[in-house]
């Protein structure tokens, strides 16, 4: 390929409306361009990259027993009614009629509609197990689509799901598509971390995120500093905190005069956040109110207590259906609470002495409170977020937070779906069973702009080799000199006769203008045919990622930059 070929309209002001590095630079590179929000064309550069991503995919599913297929993305409401996630899945799902009334949506997903497939075909557990995935593009009407690739309503996918006739079967696929979506990762260049996650609006049992290590991520992942234990802040587990025992002293009842929050209590009263309960009242989809209690220095897991009481979705509660339980806003306990209302306490919490805690009366906290004595028909359980310097769940070390992108999860949906769908086979024994599930997704667009994230300085992006949209760009210095162009041509034709996804610069611009879009864009080898390569014999090869330059001759450049390349 050559530059006065390609079709990459660069650009050195970054366009107001972009908010993260992958967006800004992806705009600047001529790599993409919006659509409407969260919507985007993939220019050539882009789409080169994309379908490194692809391949490489590809080419781990088919090891790991995957079969490619393509499944619509109309999706019709009849299948998703059956599972009934055609009613709880929210305003994320795209929903259309056709000109007969009849409704769809654009698939969000393809749980369903595999099943369905699966569940039409397969009779014997002589066809199990069995594995297909297909890449495709995916629907989301994001509340507020932002940050370019990482959060659109229209992305590129790759999902396959498992079909097994038992756990241990789904146990064996659940592990290959492990181990597969590991060296996918490896593969493209990235520093990357499985985490044990939450499996989300998608169910079934345990789950592992891939999340690449970047500051602009949206995910928060903790990690052992001592062992391998690793997961999202949603997943992670904690051990209740044990408080030093003390005797019970009586219950007292304190006035505090405006004092709706715990940093205000504990200075007034002249206690420790950790003598402080917490509460934070939230709402169910059904409006029911479910109040959550942690400790005054912790904060409560959202994901944690939604599954826990089985919420689909949970928010904020107002002040009206506060009181409507007998609480008072900005001075709540269990205590008086009206009964029937799904209290849940941190499991510290239940473990406190005499701490301090709202009185459910206006202006007033309890003093000495003592939760195994004073919260009763309550649930205990862990609902607190993990934080930075909290002990590991596994071997008690302190864990580390970091950020990243969630670029691919693995989920085992064991026979959630297949149940609702009446999708089984028969056994060994001729008895009739649902197939057992796993789901596994990579987001092929996220893993792009995921580099980008991971990969970059001041001048540009600097792409992994393996999924560069050229792994090597010719730069003659100055295209109107017949030799230097000569020689330039020369190159690029060898490295090409070598299997080298090179681009051939043969823009008559300055020389300034060709490095900049270079560095830009990101090729991880840059090879400059200059006045001393014409007249000295010294080609000058830079590694992007490094800026080291190193000078080679006619005779020895091409079986250098081929070992350069090795070790990109």
């Amino acid at each position: 390929m050559r530059t006065t070929q390609l079709y990459a309209p660069t650009l050195r002001e970054t366009p107001a409306e972009a908010e993260v590095v992958s967006q800004k630079l992806m705009l600047r590179a001529g790599m993409i361009r919006k659509a409407a929000g969260g919507i985007y064309t993939y220019l050539p550069l882009a789409w080169r990259t994309l379908k490194k991503i692809e391949q490489i995919i590809r080419e781990e599913m088919d090891e790991a027993g995957g079969q490619e297929i393509s499944m619509p993305i109309v999706q019709p409401s009849e299948l998703w009614k059956e599972t009934g996630r055609w009613a709880v899945y929210g305003e994320e799902m795209f929903r259309l009629k056709d000109r007969h009334d009849r409704e769809f949506c654009l698939g969000p997903t393809h749980e369903e509609m595999v099943t369905s497939l699966v569940r039409d075909e397969v009779r014997s557990y002589k066809q199990l197990p069995l594995m297909l995935y297909q890449i495709q593009n995916k629907y989301r009407d994001e509340i507020r689509p932002r940050f370019g690739l990482m959060r659109g309503r229209e992305f590129i996918m790759q999902d396959l799901y498992s079909f097994d006739k038992d756990e241990a079967g789904l146990n064996v696929s659940y592990q290959k598509m492990y181990d597969a979506y590991s060296r996918i990762f490896t593969r493209c260049g990235l520093q990357f971390r499985p985490v044990e996650a939450d499996n989300g609006a998608i169910g079934g049992g345990h789950s592992h995120e891939f999340t690449v290590l970047a500051d602009a991520g949206e995910s928060n992942i903790v990690y052992c500093t001592a062992c391998d234990y690793a997961a999202s802040d949603e997943k992670a587990e904690l051990k209740p905190v044990e408080a030093a025992a003390e005797e019970m002293q009586p219950l007292e009842t304190i006035a505090t005069p405006g004092m709706k929050t715990i940093e205000l209590v504990a200075e007034s009263l002249h206690v420790p956040f950790e003598k402080t309960i917490k509460a934070v009242a939230f709402q169910n989809e059904k409006d029911e109110v479910v109040l959550a209690f942690v400790r005054g220095d912790h904060d409560v897991n959202e994901v944690k207590l939604q599954n826990l009481t089985g919420a689909l979705t949970l928010r904020m509660a107002d002040d009206a259906a506060i009181q409507a339980v007998g609480g008072v806003p900005g001075f709540m306990s269990p205590i008086g609470i009206k009964k029937g209302t799904q209290i849940v306490v941190d499991a510290t919490v239940m473990g406190m002495y005499n701490a301090v805690a709202g009185a459910n009366a206006m202006d007033a906290h309890y003093k000495n409170v003592n939760p195994k004595r004073d919260f009763i028909e309550v649930t205990a359980a862990d609902i607190r977020l993990i934080k930075d310097g909290d002990p590991c769940p596994h071997c008690g070390a302190p864990v580390k937070m970091t950020r990243g992108i969630e670029a691919g999860q693995v989920f085992t949906l064991g026979t959630k779906y297949t149940e609702a769908l009446h999708a089984t086979f028969l056994d060994e024994n001729g008895k009739e069973k649902p197939l057992v599930m796993g789901c596994y997704g990579i987001g092929v667009s996220r893993t792009m702009a995921a580099a980008i994230e991971q990969n970059n300085d001041e001048q540009g992006i600097i792409w992994p080799r393996a999924i560069a949209p050229f792994e090597v760009v010719v730069v003659p210095v100055n295209a109107k000199v017949p030799e230097q162009l000569a020689l330039a041509e020369t190159i690029y034709a060898a490295l090409k006769g070598a299997g080298v996804d090179v681009l051939l610069d043969d823009r008559k611009e300055r020389a300034g203008v060709k490095f900049k879009d270079a560095d830009l864009i990101g090729y991880p080898v840059r090879i400059t045919v200059g006045p001393k390569a014409v007249e000295e014999n010294i080609i000058e090869v830079r590694t992007r990622r490094t800026g080291n330059t190193q000078n080679f001759t006619p005779d020895d450049y091409l079986d250098e930059v081929l070992a350069l390349l090795k070790t990109l």
